[in-house]
């Protein structure tokens, strides 16, 4: 069980990737030492599996990718998976309810959203197209919280641009 991380450049800040035997397991924000204009940190190994995440990861940045296509393992519960794989079926550009995926997993909103919270692989598995049911942002444990969040959003249409969140 060998991990090895790549970090690629966004507009939301560096993000690191992590693969282990064969499938991105981690996705998350270099927040811990990143500060708007410095650089990800490097990483000397890297693998044609976290090299094409990373061409996704750009692409999904530049508008020219709405889905991806990685082989995804994420380490939680069965309720949190079964939650991940109907967060995996929002489209590019929609989102949905906490209410309505605990109606698609049989559980209730606050623990959808405690899953949403867990996501290991946030961008790939959208848990930023989660919304509470009055369409407010809810929580977002990546990169600058909700900020991060409704950028995400606004890239992808699905948040109006005058909740006054931009990239720069």
């Amino acid at each position: 069980m060998s991990r090895i991380s790549k970090s690629v450049e966004t507009p939301t800040g560096p993000v690191i990737l992590t693969e282990e035997d064969g499938s991105i397991v981690r996705v998350t924000w270099a927040r811990v030492t990143w500060e708007r204009g410095k650089t990800a940190p490097d990483f000397p190994e890297t693998s044609p599996l976290l090299d094409r995440a990373a061409e996704q990861i750009t692409a999904y940045f530049a508008g020219d990718l709405q889905a991806f296509d990685l082989p995804l393992k994420p380490a939680g519960s069965d309720f949190q998976r079964a939650v991940w794989r109907e967060m995996l079926r929002i489209p590019y550009g929609e989102t949905r309810s906490y209410g309505d995926l605990a109606k698609a997993t049989g559980g209730v909103a606050r623990a959808v959203g405690g899953a949403c919270g867990a996501n290991p692989i946030p961008i790939v598995i959208p848990c930023h197209r989660v919304l509470a049911a009055d369409r407010a942002l809810g929580g977002f444990s990546g990169g600058r919280g909700a900020e991060t969040k409704a950028e995400l959003l606004t890239l992808e249409g699905a948040w109006p641009i005058q909740h006054g969140f931009s990239f720069g």
